[in-house]
């Protein structure tokens, strides 16, 4: 626009000059209003023309941005016209884009919650099932004392599966929903390793499991009894999935961003150079590739092995995972080769600790 006006302005002053120059004075008049009036005509037609196409586009930003409020929430503004314009339907854009991103974020975590609410449901509706059976026929009387000691029991084993899953998910809630800063000490993951060992000491050996552990990594900041949480259902959860007498693997290493692949390099590990390996196979049946995807959210008890008499709400992985995270972490798992499960977990080393 700025620039329409100042060509106008040059030909209406070339006009005037010229005239001044070459005819006589009553003759110049004449041709500087002639000019001027030519220059005013042709000033407001482009002007007219200009607006035009301003108003125009207006109109289908300002068109644009009521179709989205009335529920059209994949309508877009089309980019044209001026460069102010096409900023300011970039801006729209944009702002649309937020819009439906948050949207269906909410509607995920929406979907993810109906689903949590009615996994809850349906691990509890077995037990209380079970209870409801057993109360009914010991209030029935005439029980043989035989009899009322089973039922007794499984009220028992039922309230305590229903106290193990309800502590479970307060623990999985109250590492997700943490808002600090975890606390942080210096400790090497070993010393993590050996005390986790030494709590299930007496399980590995009831079952007769065989531990191996080699290589060391070196000190990471963290939360100590986390972490120690992370060996104890990682190990525990392979001792269960492993035959009587079967094999547990552990070993420490350090590794670079590059090793940890796809799989789990995730965007914010971008800025971590090296990671505390802390790796745990067993030689048990593996676990089905179907399974693999879902195997750390709540409730998924892949194979036989992790099934619910096994003792586990299929909770233990996801406050694992949870941790892994909450330390700004990885994990990931595989089946090996030679068989059974191979799990890695990734813990970031700080840049100003020791990397070996």
């Amino acid at each position: 626009m700025r620039l329409i006006f100042l060509l106008l302005l040059a030909a209406l002053t070339a006009i005037c000059l010229a005239a001044l120059l070459l005819i006589t004075q009553k003759a110049a008049l004449v041709i500087i209003a002639g000019a001027a009036v030519i220059c005013m005509v042709v000033g407001w037609l482009i002007i007219g023309r200009v607006s035009a196409h301003l108003t125009r586009d207006f109109r289908g930003l300002v068109a644009t941005v009521r179709e989205f409020n009335d529920g059209n929430k994949s309508v877009r503004a089309r980019a044209q016209g001026a460069k102010e314009i096409r900023q300011l339907a970039d801006g729209i854009n944009r702002i649309i884009k937020e819009n439906e991103t948050a949207i269906s974020a909410r509607k995920a975590e929406d979907r993810r919650q109906n689903r949590f609410v009615g996994d809850v449901s349906h691990e509890l509706r077995t037990p209380l099932a079970s209870i409801h059976g057993a109360a009914e026929t010991l209030l029935d009387g005439d029980v043989d004392p035989e009899y009322q000691q089973r039922f007794l029991q499984m009220i028992i084993e039922n309230t305590e599966r229903m106290t193990r899953l309800a502590n479970d998910l307060i623990e999985l809630t109250k590492i997700e929903g943490a808002t600090g800063e975890i606390p942080l000490r210096r400790f090497r993951p070993r010393q993590v390793v050996d005390k986790a060992l030494t709590l299930l000491e007496p399980t590995l050996e009831a079952r007769g499991t065989e531990i191996t552990i080699t290589g060391d990594a070196p000190e990471i900041l963290g939360d100590m009894d986390r972490v120690q949480q992370i060996v104890v259902n990682l190990v525990d959860n392979a001792s269960r999935a492993s035959d009587a007498g079967g094999k547990i693997e552990i070993g420490l290493s350090t590794c670079e961003v590059r090793e940890l692949g796809p799989q789990v390099h995730d965007k914010n590990l971008a800025d971590v150079e090296f990671f505390a390996l802390l790796s745990i196979a067993d030689n048990g049946p593996g676990i089905s590739e179907e399974d693999l995807p879902y195997l750390f959210e709540r409730f998924t008890r892949p194979q036989k092995s992790r099934a619910r008499t096994s003792g586990g709400a299929g909770i233990g992985l996801s406050i694992v995972k949870a941790i892994v995270t909450a330390h700004g972490g990885a994990i990931d798992v595989r089946n090996r080769k030679e068989g059974g499960a191979l799990f890695r977990v990734f813990l970031p080393i700080p840049p100003d600790l020791p990397k070996y």
